[in-house]
């Protein structure tokens, strides 16, 4: 007796489960869902288009009715006036400087204060965090005088220091690192207390490798912020040499606005390279760090 086969041409059609089917079948609130989430890409991602679109049109083409999203003869000469108008090069290694320490700075800082407010008993701990929060809600335009007076008294002004120092105390990274440290087991401390180690080496040896993540959320968020900073490098920077990129991009407007938008608008494409390129080395610490502790 001889096994028959069947030819594939004309088997009969296998059919998938009924789950599976329910599953592949659009439904109302998966087409909401899918809807809502294009609104919002085109919303996020439209002006970062438009920019990159209008910095490769010529002056003139930039203002024609109706709007063209592809420029219909790309036009390289934007970039090329960027660098003649203002030193990049300068500019960003005075930003890279400046948000580069800024964000290890809070990484550190915020580290060793959420561990003290989450690992450690002194008195009066709520209350101090309290105070940490609070200034959470004070504006920088409101201490800025204190502190250009502050600056100026210790012989800092008109230097990346002035721009570096008080920026570094973060008090939403010590927030976020103590709600960090809290959801860490509390076991590991007393397993290395028991071993003889003391508080400093707990924190360097088991608490800190496990808060990477975290500390990772804390130096991508800072460096991002800093690196679009304009208020703070208009009060305290006075000399060209120490200006940051928003500063210098501000130039590229020239007088009364008369400048060109396609060149102040390579300046913008050019200046978010480096961020662009920060987080897509940190996406991954960064995402660990957000779904630390949802799944077990």
């Amino acid at each position: 007796m001889t096994a028959t086969t069947l030819d594939p041409a004309t088997a009969p059609p296998t059919r998938r489960p009924a789950r599976i089917r329910r599953r592949l079948r659009p439904t109302p609130s998966g087409s909401a869902r899918g809807f809502v989430l294009l609104v919002a890409a085109a919303l996020t991602l439209g002006p970062v288009i438009w920019t990159l679109s209008t910095s490769l049109r010529s002056p003139a083409e930039s203002f024609t009715l109706p709007p063209q999203l592809i420029p219909s003869d790309p036009d390289l000469s934007p970039y090329r006036q960027v660098f003649e108008q203002v030193d990049m090069v300068l500019l960003t290694l005075n930003s890279a400087l400046v948000t580069g320490i800024i964000a290890v700075g809070q990484m550190l800082t915020a580290a060793l204060a959420g561990y003290a407010f989450a690992r450690l008993e002194f008195k009066g701990r709520g209350l101090w965090f309290a105070v940490v929060l609070a200034t959470m809600m004070v504006p920088v335009q409101v201490t800025i005088v204190p502190v250009f007076m502050l600056v100026r008294g210790i012989g800092l002004s008109d230097t990346l220091l002035a721009l570096i120092l008080p920026a570094i105390p973060t008090a939403f990274g010590t927030f976020l690192m103590r709600q960090y440290f809290l959801g860490l087991p509390a076991e590991l401390g007393e397993a290395a207390a028991i071993d003889g180690a003391g508080l400093w080496r707990t924190f360097r040896s088991v608490y800190a490798p496990l808060a990477l993540p975290g500390m990772a959320i804390v130096g991508i968020l800072a460096f991002n912020f800093h690196w679009n900073e304009f208020f703070r490098p208009l009060i305290f920077s006075i000399s060209e040499e120490n200006n940051t990129l928003p500063l210098g991009l501000v130039s590229l407007q020239g007088n009364l606005g008369t400048g060109s938008i396609s060149v102040v608008l390579a300046g913008v494409v050019l200046s978010m390279i480096p961020a662009l390129i920060v987080f897509v080395v940190g996406q991954r610490p960064l995402r660990a760090g957000l779904t630390a502790g949802v799944s077990k």
